[in-house]
């Protein structure tokens, strides 16, 4: 897919999906991946939208989460909001609203995967949250965030999930008698820009995951098939 749809008229399609009033020419630089821009004359890209955003999307969780659970320690407190805001936790809430196929993003990039890869979902995540807070102001920015995690925020099992789905689905597994999991990894791309897809089956569930390395290939993938495990509950 190329950037097409998006400078047609996609971002106020995603703009209505977000239900905020999100400045057009703002979130078409961060749906604009770097790859994007260096083929397109070294361009703008939404690197620094994402590290806007990343603040955003901090305080708004730390403050739900120190308001909402006073019972809680420094500790647990900290824990939750990591899992939270990692990387496979924004690439869910991303896939969620099918963020990737709005991305604008170079032919190579495109070619391996990247609009489903957890980094660049996440990344992409965040930089739209920093084009909230610009466009909208703070208010609307955190209302944002907290709208789009709280499936987290309200399901304590899916804290454990998000932060290790690897251990998470090896447990809940064992705990339903269907065995351990099994993953399978592939690998493309040139050696300096790798993708990986993997592959976990466990009893008679099976999830994908792709990512930039092996590690955030299998947490993606586990963390699919412990939301289906889950399901079946």
């Amino acid at each position: 897919m190329t950037d097409v749809p998006v400078a047609h008229g996609a971002t106020e399609q995603l703009t209505q999906k977000l239900g905020v009033d999100i400045d057009p020419e703002l979130l078409l630089l961060a749906l604009t991946h770097r790859s994007w821009a260096y083929e397109n004359g070294q361009g703008p890209h939404n690197e620094r939208l994402e590290f806007l955003g990343d603040s955003v999307l901090g305080q708004a969780v730390t403050v739900r989460l120190y308001t909402r659970h006073p019972e809680l320690d420094e500790g647990s407190l900290a824990k939750r909001r990591a899992s939270v805001v990692s990387t496979v936790a924004l690439a869910e809430i991303a896939r969620g609203i099918g963020l990737g196929e709005y991305l604008r993003l170079g032919k190579g990039e495109d070619q391996t995967g990247g609009r489903d890869k957890d980094s660049i979902l996440a990344d992409t995540m965040e930089a739209v949250f920093g084009s909230a807070y610009l466009s909208a102001g703070p208010e609307a920015a955190s209302a944002l965030v907290l709208r789009l995690v709280e499936p987290l925020l309200a399901d304590p099992e899916r804290y454990g999930a998000a932060m290790d789905p690897k251990t998470s689905l090896q447990e809940l597994a064992a705990r339903r008698g269907v065995g351990a999991p099994t993953y399978s990894v592939t690998a493309s791309g040139p050696d300096h820009d790798r993708s990986f897809t993997a592959t976990v089956t466990v009893g008679d569930v099976t999830g994908t995951g792709a990512g930039t390395s092996k590690k955030f290939a299998e947490m993606a993938a586990a963390l699919c098939a412990w939301h289906e495990l889950s399901a079946r509950a």
